[in-house]
This record gives structure tokens, sequence and C-alpha cells, in this order.
């Protein structure tokens, strides 16, 4: 075997025109890939903390049932002992509950339907960034004032202004019809335009007054350390509720809708790299037979004097990994260098194209990762394709006989 390794090293540099041809193409196709899949998971990184931190939360705990059908009647009590559950566990950062409804928005002839947030500012500025949204006006800081704000096309759509009164009218939890007077005191742009078009954002304590849920709640958002604590602390909260009626919900069930979005456009992705990475295993494929057709002669001569034909195949194989090696080596130093320099100087998107990916809730950004699985799975999925790609080259040595290779020409 050690014989057989030397001879495959010495035999890749035979042909260096060739070789570098190859080399090239391995190394293109390493980098393209290391760079294009970091670009992907990077930039999905960054979109889904934005958008955790936007108003879904990390984490989320319901009743069981309610993400599939919202309803005033699945809510719950806001309780000292579940608290205390979640302070319990470090990497929660904070929580902020939540209720939820849905109602009418009144001002003058023009009503609309609007959807009720009920949060508690003090606690939601440590979980989500939504106060930070505001686009007019200000956001109230008391979950107990008659102050209300709307999204920025709900107010337009009602021909309100800041400082105008508004009602809200809904059904209660005791089926009771209410209504409450709320004076606008600011505008969000949250870059939904279901909420953008419906959302009014009271205090907690009017918001369970109007609905008459007296110390009871739809939600728990959670904020916790980062994405990769998400999935620990869903487990720790299971165990330590243990409470078939409340369910913790991560933020992929929560928003299914844009998990599914990253799912799709992922899948694209991958799929654009698989033509990528089969097309260079042809690159190979045609490299290794020539270089294998070439040297039938001297092969036939080589089985003539006694060598194994198993031993030829395992030649074969040596020197394509070894090739291989090469070009993988020098992509992934091209594609560490890549998505290196990206993290640490993203590309910004300015102008209609920025305000564009903003407006849905996009950062206008391109950023990169260097996760070691994208340089593993990178590296194993072209030398595993190269490994195929000689298979082919290997059957003909197989196959070959050594008159018939040495009379080759």
């Amino acid at each position: 075997m050690k014989l057989l390794l030397k001879l495959g090293w010495r035999n890749i540099g035979r042909n260096k025109r060739r070789l570098l041809l190859t080399l090239t193409a391995i190394a293109f196709a390493t980098f393209a890939t290391i760079g294009m899949r970091g670009i992907q998971l990077g930039t999905y990184a960054v979109n889904i903390k934005n958008v955790v931190h936007l108003f879904s939360g990390y984490l989320q705990i319901q009743r069981e049932g309610y993400q599939k059908n919202p309803s005033l009647r699945l809510n719950y009590e806001l309780d000292d002992k579940l608290l205390n559950r979640i302070n319990a566990i470090p990497q929660i950062n904070g929580y902020a509950p939540r209720v939820y409804g849905d109602g009418l928005s009144s001002y003058k002839e023009n009503s609309f339907g609007t959807a009720i947030f009920g949060i508690d500012p003090q606690r939601e500025k440590n979980v989500t960034n939504i106060m930070e949204r505001v686009k007019d006006g200000r956001f109230f800081t008391s979950d107990t004032a008659n102050e209300v704000v709307l999204g920025y096309k709900l107010m337009e759509n009602l021909k309100a202004k800041i400082g105008d009164d508004i009602v809200i009218l809904t059904q209660g939890f005791d089926g009771s019809l209410g209504n409450m007077k709320f004076r606008i005191i600011g505008t969000v742009k949250v870059g939904v335009p279901e909420l953008d078009a419906m959302a009014s954002f009271i205090g907690l304590s009017k918001a369970q007054q109007l609905l008459v849920l007296p110390n009871r709640i739809h939600a728990i958002v959670l904020n916790v350390g980062s994405l990769d604590d998400m999935e620990t602390v869903k487990k720790e909260l299971r165990i330590r509720i243990n409470n078939k009626k409340l369910a913790v919900l991560s933020w992929d069930e929560v928003m299914p809708d844009f998990k599914q979005s990253i799912e799709l456009d992922n899948i694209s992705g991958i799929l654009m790299l698989a033509i990528l990475i089969i097309i260079v295993a042809f690159g190979i494929l045609n490299t290794v037979l020539m270089s294998v057709m070439e040297r039938f002669n001297e092969f036939g001569i080589t089985l003539s004097i006694g060598m194994p034909q198993i031993k030829l195949v395992y030649l074969v194989f040596i020197e394509t990994f070894f090739i291989t090696l090469l070009g993988l080596a020098l992509g992934n130093l091209i594609g560490w260098g890549i998505n290196s320099y990206l993290i640490h100087n993203p590309i910004q998107f300015g102008s209609e194209i920025g305000k564009i990916y903003e407006e849905y809730g996009f950062l206008p950004i391109i950023v990169s990762t260097l996760d070691p699985m994208i340089f593993i799975n990178t590296t194993l999925s072209i030398l595993g394709i190269s490994i195929l790609a000689c298979f082919y080259p290997a059957y003909k040595v197989f196959r070959l006989e050594p008159l018939k290779g040495i009379r080759y020409t």
C-alpha cells in the first residue's frame, strides 16, 4: 500500500495542465458551495433573529390548541407558580405576558376590524423590539393608561391622527359586548402588512379589563440567549411546567409561514449547489478517464509482469483522492476567507431594494457564517461524488487484459 500511495502521488503531476484545470474546478465548486451556503444560513439566522425580536419571541407558552384555532376562551391564569418555573431557567433573559383579541376600531364615521394586543411595556421591552418600531408619536409606558398605539395603515384608514380618541368595541370572555375609549399616542410600522393595517396595542391591564379576562392571558413570550439555546429551554420548560393544557411553542411553530418561506428558499439553494457539484463530478470523471486511457499501454505491461488488477484499481482511486483532497483544501481556504469577510463586512442594500426588504420585515443585509457543518458537509459531498466519478475509469482498468493493454494506442 505504501508503494501505491507513492505512485499515486507521483502520477497526479504527470499532466500538469490537466491537474491544474481539475484542481481549479474542484476548488471553485468547494468555495462556491461554502460561500453560497454560508450566505444562505447566515442571512437566515440574521432574519430569524430579527423576526423573533420583532414580536414573536423565541418561545411562547400558550393554551394547547390556541395556535391552530385562536380563541378568546383558550386563556390561562398568570400565577406566581408558573412565573417561578420560568425564572428558574437561567437561559431565559425575559418574559412578557400578552392578551390577544379581535374587535372593531371606530373614529367618527370610520370603522375597521382590529387585532388587539394587550402588552406590558416594561416586560415587553426585555423580550421584543416592537416598541422600537414607532413610526410617529411614542409608545405607552404604563399598561393601565387609556392609550393606544396603532398600525400606521390602520390610523390612515381611520383618517385619524395622533391625539384623537378612538373607540374599540369587542366581545368579552363572558360573552358581553364591551367598548373602551383610547387616545392615539403613536403608530408602529412593523413591516408585516396585516399587522400594520390591523394592529392595536394597548396596555395588558386595559386589555384584560376590555375582554373581561381578570389575571388571565393568552401567551407568555420568552426571550432566550440565542437560537442554539432554544430547543434546550423548550424541553426544560415542558418538563418543569408539566401541564397538558399548556403548550410550549418555538418561533417556527408560531410563524409556520415564515419557516416555510425559508425552507423553500433553502431547497432551491441546495438544488443549485447539487447541480454545480454534479457538473464538477463530470469534469473529474473526464480527467480520470483520460488519465487512465492514456496509460493503458503502461497498465498492460504492468499486468503482464504480475501486478494484480485490483492494485491498479486502488491506484486509480488513490490518484483521484489526492487530486480531490488538494482541490478541497484550496477551496475550503478560499471559502473560509469569503465567509469571514462577509461576517465582518456584510453587504447592505440601499435605496429602493432596501426599502422593499424592510417593508416586509426582512433586514436589507447579506451576511455569512462560519458554521463548521458547512465546511464538513461540502467536503464530504464533493469527496464522495469524486470517488463515485472514478468508478467507471476503475472498472475499465479492472476489465483490462494485459495483451490488449500493451497493444492499445
